[in-house]
Formats: structure tokens, sequence, C-alpha cells
């Protein structure tokens, strides 16, 4: 009779650990099927566009009924006239890659320059207290206000632009990688310590990874900073020298008065910016996210 309880008992935890097993793996069991098109078409790419076509229509109601005089607000025609016309020319790409090459090669030099100085703030406690309020009070000046030093040091040329770029972006990649770190459980880093992870290692191997997700705000972030600091290099300092971008195409339709010209060059700054994050941020943020089990594989 003892050994039928026992049985029973042992027959029981049996069952227990075979339900709890079996529970462990159906929260583990993510789904991993593919997203149909349709589905991706209306959550994703149907908002955008309906949107977009509603500023479109706005636009165009106000000016038809001449709610606002077509000195304020161009037509949408005069618009797509002005893009033609650059395109006709030959100078609409040329344009766009004078900024964006700037802009990408700016952000990589902060990049360089921010992440090992983020690090250095985040685990030096002298050079937190010395450096990071810095840090932070360059982060809130606007990126305007370099350009006048930086064309004094060294004139009209990429060296200004690149100065400008950096001076706005690095704080901003510094900072985010800062906060991404202080946001570390501690029990990582003891964990990385005990098993010898220490200096480069331990920041290579456990600091990094467990701050990416801050990280990648403060990138996210210097990427902005980067692009709003050229444009406002390229409209303050613009030179034949320098070539003709983005910034210095919306200075020459107001110099022109050419509001057409200023619109197309606003809705191609837009359009760069939302791409930029489209192609490069976003599909990292989710490679972030499904690392951590924080987002569903599609």
């Amino acid at each position: 009779m003892a050994s039928t309880d026992t049985t029973l008992k042992a027959t029981g935890k049996n069952d227990d650990l075979a339900g709890l097993e079996a529970g462990l793996d159906a929260l583990d069991a993510v789904q991993t099927h593919r997203t149909p098109v349709r589905e991706v078409l209306v959550k994703k790419v149907l908002p955008p566009l309906l949107a977009v076509s509603l500023v479109l229509v706005v636009w165009q109601v106000l000016v038809a009924t001449k709610v606002t005089e077509e000195t304020k607000l161009p037509p949408l025609s005069a618009v797509w006239d002005s893009l033609s016309h650059m395109w006709v020319q030959g100078t609409l790409l040329e344009v766009v890659w004078t900024s964006v090459s700037r802009g990408l090669l700016g952000f990589l030099l902060a990049l360089a320059i921010g992440t090992p100085l983020g690090l250095l703030v985040a685990r030096v406690k002298f050079v937190r207290a010395a450096i990071g309020p810095i840090l932070q009070g360059l982060q809130s000046l606007p990126s305007v206000a370099w350009v006048p030093p930086a064309v004094l040091w060294f004139g009209l040329n990429d060296a200004m632009m690149y100065t400008v770029i950096l001076l706005g972006a690095v704080p901003s990649i510094a900072n985010g990688l800062v906060s991404g770190i202080d946001q570390i459980p501690p029990l990582y880093l003891r964990a990385g310590r005990t098993l010898g992870a220490t200096g480069l290692r331990g920041a290579r191997h456990i600091v990094m990874p467990a701050a990416l997700p801050g990280y990648l705000a403060g990138l996210k972030q210097g990427w902005a900073f980067s692009w709003r600091s050229l444009m406002a290099a390229e409209i303050i300092a613009s030179s034949p020298d320098l070539g003709l971008g983005l910034g210095q195409l919306l200075e020459n339709g107001r110099n022109n008065i050419d509001l057409p010209g200023v619109f197309l060059a606003i809705i191609l700054i837009l359009v760069v910016g939302i791409a930029i994050d489209l192609l490069i941020f976003s599909p990292v943020e989710r490679w972030v996210l499904r690392s951590r089990g924080l987002l569903v594989k599609s």
C-alpha cells in the first residue's frame, strides 16, 4: 500500500513537472510566421500615405480657395515644377547627395568620438564629475551657435561643416551611452567581473551589449542633431566653394524670393531625415528588440 502511494506521488510530481515544462515551452514559443504582405501594407504603409495625402489635400484646398495667398503658400504644381526643373537639369541628386554624404560622414566621426567618450564618462567618476555637466550643457546648446566660431576658425570649407556637426552630435551620442550604462543592473557588472570580463573586455562583452537600448536612442538623437547642425551650417555659411547642398538650396530660394524652391528644399530635407531613420535606425532598433525577446519575429 505504501509503495502504491509513493508511486502515485511520483507520478503526480512527474505530471506537474511535465505541465510546468509545457507551460514554459508555450511561453517560449514565439510565432515566427512571416506577416502577409497585405497586412504589412495596411498597418505600416497605408497610414503614413493617408497622412501625407491628407496634408497635400489640405494644402491644395487652401490654395484653390484662396484662403492664403500664393506668395505665402505656393501651389503644389509650382513645387512640382521646381522639382522637375532640377531633375531635368541633373542637379537634384547632386544636391541631395552633397548634404547626405556630409551628414553621414559627420555622424560617423561623431560616433567614433562620442562612443569612447561616453564609456569614459560613465565608468570613471572623476571624468563624469568634470565632463558630465559640460556634455549636458553642450547638448542643450543650439547647433547654430557653433556656426560663427567655426567659420572664424576654419573659414568656408568642409572642416567648418564637420566641426559644427561634431559639436552638435557628440554630446548626444555620449550622453545616450552614459544613460544606457547607468540603467544596467549591477548584477550584470558583478557577474562579468567574476567571469574575468574587466577593462576593454568587460566593455565589449558586458557593458556595451547591456547598454545597447539607451545607446541606440543616443545614436538616433545624434543623427537628428547631425542633420540639423549640417542644415544650419549650410544655410548660414553658403559659398560656391562648398557646393550646393539642401541648406544652400533653401537659402538660395529665400534670396531669390522663390517660395516654391523654398518649400521644395524643406520637403527634401524632411524626406532625407525620414528615409535615414527608416532605412538605418528602424531596422537596427527592431533587431535589438528581437534579440531581447521584446518583439515578435515576422
